[in-house]
């Protein structure tokens, strides 16, 4: 019951954010703090921000491979949602 909360709440939350909302700060990338080379993944997160706030020219900017990702974590997501709701005994088509 709390995971289906939080699943559901995620995109709200991610949406009410401002696009532009992890585009400042300190990389989490473990290459990109010891190694300091980018890895495929890097800019992936402020990517998929921009995505889902329809500004897809900066979404590719920051990682072209958000084109694939982000259709990728929304059927995680919904499937996610899905088992959630049929163990709630709701059936969903």
């Amino acid at each position: 019951m709390v995971r289906l909360a939080v699943l559901l709440a995620l995109p709200v939350v991610l949406w009410l954010l401002p696009a532009t909302y992890f585009d400042e700060g300190q990389a989490v990338c473990v290459s990109r703090l010891l190694f300091d080379v980018e890895c495929y993944a890097c800019g992936l997160t402020r990517a998929v921000m921009h995505a889902l706030h329809l500004d897809f020219s900066e979404a590719f900017y920051y990682n072209p491979l958000v084109v694939v990702v982000l259709p990728l974590l929304i059927l995680l997501w919904s499937i996610w949602v899905r088992q959630d709701l049929k163990t709630l005994g709701f059936y969903p088509l």
